[in-house]
């Protein structure tokens, strides 16, 4: 600690100090403060992990015996089908309880604490969401070798591993945002978790996740054409399937898988930082006052 100066009080130097915090340094207390609490919360920390085995477990039983062998004129099985949308499902899930984490830190006064600091509130939002990144990629890892051991397979190899952990991230990204922003705005647990569950849900059905988009109804094709989670499913999927998967747009320009993989992360891309911007542009307008 430096020196107090003629006229410069202890409290000023500190202040000082604490405000010549870096950006990165920033991220990195709120990444540790996040991880911690979670690591310590053992009912969500199991809950989380626990999570993603009962979707894939219970999805490939009720729908699997439903679909039977009519996925690709039966060469394809829907273990295989199914995994990238449970994927891009835990990633959704998780996004949720972002949330629901700054909800509880602005009911016990944490959050007021953080916004009176001199941290960036960028770098606060930031290292938050990469805590979250650091549960999802777990999560994935789980639902993949679950997957595997349930007769999944991932037809591209490595790169369908790293790109199916990349699309998970990608994806929970705007989600994270939402959660954060609605709660933001709510203050309020119950409000917060319900504005969730409203707008992950339907989505789920209306979009290529269960069901390939030609099995489904005209009026649900028409909103999984709008609809972040095909987007994200269909990307997945492509890592997977090692085949262009997109029904949503017929994009030739680039081969492939990436056919389906570039417009999808192009479009992902777009909702995320959008809606980044209006998380980080919310904490931003948060004052003390407004969180007590």
């Amino acid at each position: 600690m430096s020196t107090p100066t003629a006229g410069e009080t202890d409290e000023q130097v500190s202040d000082s100090e604490r405000s010549s915090n870096t950006f990165l340094g920033d991220v990195w207390v709120n990444f540790v403060r996040w991880n911690i609490k979670a690591v310590r919360n053992r009912f969500v920390l199991f809950g989380s992990l626990v999570q993603p085995i009962i979707f894939l477990v219970l999805f490939t039983q009720v729908f699997g015996h439903a679909v039977g062998n009519d996925l690709s004129g039966g060469t394809l099985n829907y273990t295989t089908f199914l995994l990238p949308a449970i994927v891009i499902q835990v990633s959704l899930v998780t996004g949720a309880t972002s949330g629901i984490g700054l909800v509880n830190d602005i009911e016990n006064g944490m959050f007021e604490k953080v916004l009176v600091s001199p941290m960036n509130r960028a770098a606060v939002f930031i290292g938050k969401t990469a805590a979250e990144m650091v549960r999802i990629c777990v999560q994935i890892a789980i639902i993949l070798v679950l997957g595997v051991i349930l007769g999944a397979e991932i037809k591209t190899g490595i790169l369908g591993i790293v790109g199916l952990f990349a699309i998970g991230i990608l994806f929970s990204l705007w989600f994270v945002a939402f959660s954060n922003t609605v709660a933001v705005l709510t203050k309020d647990q119950e409000s917060t978790i319900i504005a969730a569950n409203f707008l992950q849900f339907p989505l789920l059905f209306v979009s290529s996740a269960f069901l390939p988009l030609n099995a489904l109804p005209e009026w649900i094709q028409t909103i999984a054409k709008v609809n972040p989670i095909t987007y994200g499913v269909d990307a997945a999927r492509a890592f997977m399937l090692d085949a262009n998967v997109m029904e949503v747009w017929n994009v030739t320009a680039f081969g492939g898988i990436w056919n389906t993989v570039v417009p999808a992360v192009a479009v992902l891309a777009v909702l995320d930082l959008a809606l980044g911007g209006v998380a980080v542009y919310m904490i931003n307008r948060a004052s003390s006052a407004s969180v007590k």
